[in-house]
């Protein structure tokens, strides 16, 4: 198979006859690791090529804009594709956000590493697992606790071609662990994850003793009755709710009425004040804890990004800065149309609170009365209007008096609004690299603190474990 970068090539020189074109190849390899009942179960490698290609028509109304997909792609398909695409940009109506293509007059703006090839990654990079995993299958077997889990390296790489002459290209690292512990016949169930790019600094010692501790604090349970509680959330809690925030902070949705962060007659919120406190919800691709793509590379259109904004430079955005919103997603259509900032996202998330500070631990020793939740899990939403979500409480529920976790107590239900959060948080740590459990799978470079919310609603009891 040719070089990604010729691919990418090739497939602009087949669409030329359209008004333009933009063509990204994604590079995919992942080596994956599963285990059940404290043994393994399965391993595995793969790898894969995505071509999409994305085309523009100018008509009197407005540019129309169409996008076709292939996975490993052959040179000989891509007359075909071009094809197709045509085809279909010949039924497309203009579109809403069309714009200029970037460029850059005078200068082409093309990355160092273009023609690179694609990065693989293997179960070699797994193998800094074995030792430490193998010592925790070891003393969690000795003592009756089972153990699930799943670790995951994956290399993406990304080649972004556009008929204006842009060539950008960025490898992105990712790696996943998840341990699920159950013991006493599976009636005691807690999890933990970690996120990063690699597992070469892997230490399992203190997740097998968060793990243990957790389970030991199942031993005692007491009821508590759904309702509004002090809640004391993990980092991977607070992270599920607040990519949700992010995912839902577009400037689309808010100047159209249909947005928690839509203001009064056909404005946005920005500038309002979210929290007294001093939060601030950043992505930044150049986090060094979370660092991505500094260029957007997007398939389809949607109320988050554009099509023909493939190429914008990504920097730093502070959704929310010192508890006011200042940032809403905007492509460049809609904020020339709007008088708004054009306002791309890089791939990572950032909760800061200025006030926070201390681990986990130290945050449960000042905390006199509240329900310590692991974390989240099937979240929904319910309300766009207020951005109220529905989900589940899972693997642990703890009651903390007085300093201290004195015993477990029912997963619940819960019904409450990320934006209300924000607004309702009385005490944090500092912030850490961590794996939002529900979010996980699609947001994979994120940082939080544990917070501590007032009056969290936990609307109903689950039976969830």
């Amino acid at each position: 198979m040719i070089p990604a970068h010729e691919l990418a090539e090739r497939a602009l020189t087949a669409a030329a006859s359209l008004d333009g074109a933009v063509a990204i190849v994604t590079g995919s390899s992942r080596a994956d690791l599963r285990w059940a009942r404290t043994t393994l179960t399965t391993n595995g490698e793969s790898r894969g090529t995505e071509l999409t290609l994305i085309g523009f028509r100018r008509t009197s109304e407005g540019t129309a804009t169409a996008t076709v997909s292939a996975s490993q792609p052959e040179i000989d398909e891509l007359g075909d594709l071009a094809s197709e695409l045509a085809s279909s940009l010949s039924r497309s109506s203009p579109a809403l956000d069309s714009c200029d293509l970037i460029e850059l007059i005078g200068s082409v703006p093309v990355s160092p590493d273009w023609s690179d090839p694609v990065e693989h990654t293997s179960s070699a990079a797994l193998a800094p697992l074995a030792a430490p995993l193998g010592a925790v299958f070891a003393s969690c077997a000795a003592d009756d606790i089972e153990l699930f889990g799943y670790a995951e390296q994956a290399l993406t790489t990304t080649w972004l071609a556009t008929s204006t002459g842009v060539r950008a290209r960025h490898a992105q690292p990712a790696a996943r662990l998840e341990v699920t512990a159950k013991s006493h016949g599976r009636q005691r169930s807690t999890w933990w994850g970690r996120a990063g790019e690699d597992f070469t600094d892997v230490d399992l010692g203190p997740a097998e003793q968060r793990l243990r501790q957790s389970l030991n604090w199942q031993q005692r349970t007491v009821d508590v009755a759904p309702g509004r509680h002090r809640a004391l959330l993990t980092p991977s809690a607070i992270g599920d709710l607040m990519v949700d925030l992010w995912w839902s902070a577009s400037a689309r949705e808010a100047l159209q009425g249909r947005s928690v962060f839509s203001g009064p007659d056909g404005s946005t919120r920005l500038g309002n004040r979210l929290s007294e406190r001093a939060v601030t919800l950043t992505s930044d691709p150049q986090d060094p804890r979370a660092p991505a793509a500094d260029f957007l590379s997007v398939p389809a259109s949607s109320d988050l990004a554009s099509v023909f904004d493939n190429g914008m430079r990504l920097d730093r955005v502070d959704w929310v800065r010192d508890g006011v919103l200042t940032g809403l997603h905007a492509c460049r259509r809609l904020a020339q149309d709007h008088g708004l900032p054009a306002t791309a996202s890089a791939d990572s998330l950032r909760l800061v609170d200025a006030d926070g500070h201390g681990d986990l631990d130290e945050v449960i020793a000042r905390t006199k009365d509240a329900l310590l939740v692991t974390c989240l899990w099937y979240n929904r939403l319910v309300d766009p209007q207020t951005l109220l979500l529905t989900g589940l409480t899972r693997d642990g529920v703890y009651l903390v008096r007085d300093g201290e976790v004195v015993a477990a107590t029912t997963n619940f239900r819960f019904n409450d609004s990320p934006v209300a959060v924000l607004g309702r948080i009385s005490d944090a740590g500092s912030t850490g690299r961590t794996l939002p459990r529900e979010m996980g799978d699609y947001a994979e470079r994120v940082a939080m603190p544990c917070v501590t919310v007032e009056d969290f609603h936990f609307s109903t009891a689950s039976d969830a474990r």
